[in-house]
């Protein structure tokens, strides 16, 4: 059992002002894993005087000096990939394949895109030629909570310390209780990459407890959440007492919009898209919309596929799916099968319980329901398992209007080889991202949503930015 009970402040491990222990249980097994404790206000308020008081000189800090600073941390990261990915392995159920190469990777891919963001980013310019002495100066926001979830913990860990640090902002972190592990790995690394005592602050807790204490604090001058959108509507409220910036990034439903001349793997890549970290990723492809050409090749396709893929313990080796995170997610997701059973969808892989042979861990089904309607159940709530919901469509402008007909709008997907079309679709899908025909987005490019998925972006210079401020400067002396 692991006993990491102690906080980061002010660049120490210090004990908890007032133990609380808390059991990180590892949902492949379903016993816990290692023990935390969940921080009170008084840890609250020192991680955050001890940011405050950092803040004047991170501040003053060259940026080329904070830049380096973020190198370093790119090293001592690749030190420690295999203790993170046994770390997210452990607490929050990443196969351990899955976990070396896409939850660690992450982090290093989001590390190096903000060094190349910042070093072509003027943080310094003149307004224009047509005004040599006004300045723009980018400068950062000030003292930071940064609130990530447990679901790509070291992706979403990254995105905002790297962002926060090359901007000159002072933090406080507090990472998910479901996913604390890796996040105190990282906080070893931030003091051995050497960034001043107060920059970096961890202290773990839950939503209701440190959550809502960073939200409301007076010395916090900006919240960066990632979590669900329930959350995320209650620290905008707390937020608003004191006017602080609000960044969030929250829950999906994204549409994969498959017309009839999709490429003969599209179909397969949108289900094992739809599985992969078993469901939990707010821009999972969730909603496949099938063109009604070919549309029962499509179901048949996706069963396929579904039923081939495999569950098991996220400590063996190999390319299957894990468990989901816990015991209340495992709840959620089965009532919502359940649901999509009792409202009519045709069940065509899949289903309510555990897979065979596994009798103990949260391990769910890959589930593929067909002949589902925008307004069931399934189609409308953020399911945040292997559950994929597929719906038929006709034309193009019912595909847009099924598609946009979601309160959310994080990643819409579209595949087509009439590129006028995808280009179109493009412009229609209302969504901060929209992915066609399987090709990812390129480094550097922004990650966030619009309507109830949130606001602002994350990575690269678009990241960089949502933690500066704009200072406007007339009069400036020109050397």
């Amino acid at each position: 059992m692991i006993e990491k009970r102690d906080f980061y402040i002010n660049g120490q491990w210090v004990a908890p002002a007032q133990t609380n222990d808390f059991e990180v249980i590892d949902p492949s097994t379903e016993e816990p894993c290692a023990v935390i404790s969940l921080g009170g206000e008084a840890d609250t308020n020192a991680a955050v005087a001890a940011a405050r008081a950092a803040l004047p000189g991170w501040m003053a800090t060259p940026v080329g000096e904070r830049i380096a600073l973020v190198e370093k941390l790119i090293e001592v990261y690749q030190t420690r990939t295999e203790d993170l990915a046994q770390a997210m392995s452990a607490e929050m159920g990443a196969p351990i394949d899955m976990a070396r190469s896409q939850q660690v990777g992450a982090g290093a891919w989001h590390l190096s895109n903000f060094i190349k963001a910042a070093k072509a980013f003027e943080f310094d310019r003149p307004l224009g030629d047509h005004a040599p002495n006004d300045r723009i100066i980018h400068e950062a926001v000030g003292v930071a909570a940064l609130i990530t979830p447990w679901n790509w913990p070291m992706n979403q860990i990254t995105l905002k310390v790297g962002a926060a640090a090359i901007a000159g902002c002072t933090m406080v972190l507090k990472p998910s209780e479901q996913s604390p592990l890796n996040a105190m790995v990282f906080a070893e690394m931030m003091h051995e990459a050497g960034f001043p005592a107060g920059v970096f602050n961890l202290v773990n807790g839950d939503g209701a407890g440190v959550g809502s204490q960073l939200s409301a604090h007076p010395d916090v001058d900006m919240v960066s959440f990632t979590g669900s959108t329930r959350a995320g509507t209650a620290i905008s409220k707390s937020a608003a007492d004191t006017l602080k910036k609000v960044h969030l990034e929250l829950g999906g439903k994204g549409a994969n919009v498959v017309f009839a001349d999709a490429d003969d793997k599209a179909i397969k890549r949108g289900v094992l898209h739809m599985m992969n970290n078993t469901g939990q990723s707010c821009n999972a492809p969730s909603r496949m919309l099938v063109q009604r050409d070919i549309y029962d090749q499509a179901v048949e396709t996706a069963a396929e596929v579904a039923k081939a893929v495999t569950v098991g313990n996220a400590h063996d080796e190999g390319r299957h799916i894990g468990p989901v995170v816990n015991d209340v997610q495992w709840g959620k997701i089965q009532d919502l099968i359940q649901k999509g059973i009792d409202e009519g969808a045709r069940l065509v892989a899949g289903g309510t319980g555990r897979p065979d042979g596994l009798n103990k861990g949260f391990y769910v089904k890959p589930t593929v329901f067909a002949d589902v309607n925008n307004q069931m159940t399934i189609a409308r709530e953020e399911i945040f398992g292997p559950v994929l919901s597929m719906i038929p469509f006709d034309t193009e402008e019912e595909a847009i209007e099924i598609a946009n007909d979601t309160p959310y709008g994080l990643t819409n997907y579209v595949q087509t080889q009439d590129g006028t079309r995808a280009n179109r679709m493009a412009r229609a899908l209302r969504s901060g991202m929209v992915e066609m025909n399987g090709k990812p987005r390129s480094a550097g490019s922004p990650f966030g949503g619009m309507k109830q998925s949130g606001n602002g972006r994350e990575g690269g210079m678009f990241g960089i930015e949502d933690f500066l401020e704009v200072k406007a400067v007339s009069g400036w002396t020109v050397d």
